[in-house]
């Protein structure tokens, strides 16, 4: 009989001890499972969307909230942020930089070659215009460049007059930076970076200085 106990407790001990392996794996498993659920079945997992504040419930893979011609599925492959036109803040919105095919920009790197210029003040092919204007005629008024400070520079342009992107009035001489002329060659900063077929910075302009 002892024997007989004996042989009979083995198993029931060895499957109990296969048991509590099995739910710690699963458990172990979990926090992995749970980083590559897609619920909605757009190709982005949730935990990304929430991430993102994007609704991991609905299928918006072909959504872009930031107007930067990047998709959200786009977006979440190439690693940039689905609510921010600008990544890497190198004066290139994202979409221009991923489709571009130039070695010298990288949607992740706002100075790829390292030579102390960001990517979007660079003329990659030598026409006299930046790279971050080249897209400016081409784009609709609603994906047009952000002014966070709606002082009418975009933000990519602060840089290059060594203004602020979140102060209207950087020196705080009581005029806005866009109505400065640091050059002196009497155009507006507001009007220096426009190119000629670009009307929506214009428009903008102009309706900003009439309600002045």
């Amino acid at each position: 009989m002892t024997v007989g106990t004996k042989s009979t407790k083995k198993p029931v001990r060895a499957a109990a001890s296969i048991l509590a392996a099995c739910c710690l794996l699963n458990l172990g498993m979990l926090p992995a499972y749970a980083s590559t659920r897609d619920s909605d079945r757009d190709g982005m997992p949730n935990r990304w969307e929430l991430n993102h504040n994007l609704n991991a419930q609905r299928a918006n893979a072909g959504g872009d909230a930031d107007h930067d011609a990047l998709k959200n599925l786009a977006e979440y492959r190439h690693g940039t942020l689905p609510k921010d036109e600008d990544t890497d803040n190198d004066g290139m919105d994202d979409g221009d930089e991923v489709r571009d095919d130039r070695a010298s920009t990288d949607v992740d790197d706002r100075d790829t070659n390292d030579d102390g210029e960001l990517d979007g003040d660079e003329n990659a092919d030598h026409d006299a215009l930046d790279n971050e204007d080249e897209d400016d005629a081409k784009e609709s008024c609603v994906a047009d460049d952000s002014d966070s400070d709606k002082d009418g520079i975009a933000n990519e342009d602060e840089n290059d007059f060594g203004t602020k992107v979140h102060d209207a009035d950087s020196d705080d001489d009581g005029l806005e930076d866009g109505d400065e002329d640091s050059d002196e060659d009497g155009e507006a900063d507001e009007d220096e970076d426009d190119s000629a077929d670009d009307d929506c910075d214009d428009e903008s302009e102009d309706l900003e200085d009439e309600n002045k």
